[in-house]
C-alpha cells in the first residue's frame, strides 16, 4: 500500500468489508424511528400501509427491493417457457 505523501505513514486498514459506515446506520434508524412515530398506534406497519395506499407507485418500487430475488419453483409441477424467435427476410416488392 502505498504512503501518504504529506505524512509518510501508510493508511490504516479501514472500515471491515461489509460494515455499514456510521452515518448510513444512524440515519436508517432514524428513518425508521420516524416512521414508526408516523405510524401511530400501528407503528411502523401503520405507516407502510398508509404509504401503499397513497403512494402506491413507489410503494411497489420499494417491495420490489426487498423481496427475494431468488424464485424457487415446485419440482413436482414445473414450469417451462417455449421462446421461438423466428428471422425472416423482408419481401422486396418487384411488381413496380
Amino acid at each position: 500500500m502505498p504512503s501518504n505523501k504529506i505524512t509518510g505513514k501508510n493508511p490504516g486498514p479501514g472500515r471491515p468489508k461489509g460494515s455499514p459506515n456510521k452515518t448510513t446506520a444512524l440515519l436508517k434508524d432514524a428513518i425508521l424511528k420516524a416512521a414508526t412515530q408516523a405510524g401511530g398506534a400501528d407503528g411502523l406497519v401503520g405507516y407502510l400501509k398508509l404509504q401503499a395506499s397513497l403512494n402506491p407507485g413507489p410503494f411497489m418500487s420499494l417491495l420490489g427491493k426487498v423481496l427475494p430475488t431468488q424464485v424457487v419453483g415446485d419440482p413436482d409441477n414445473p414450469v417451462s417457457v417455449v421462446h421461438r424467435i423466428e428471422l425472416v427476410a423482408p419481401r422486396v416488392n418487384s411488381s413496380t
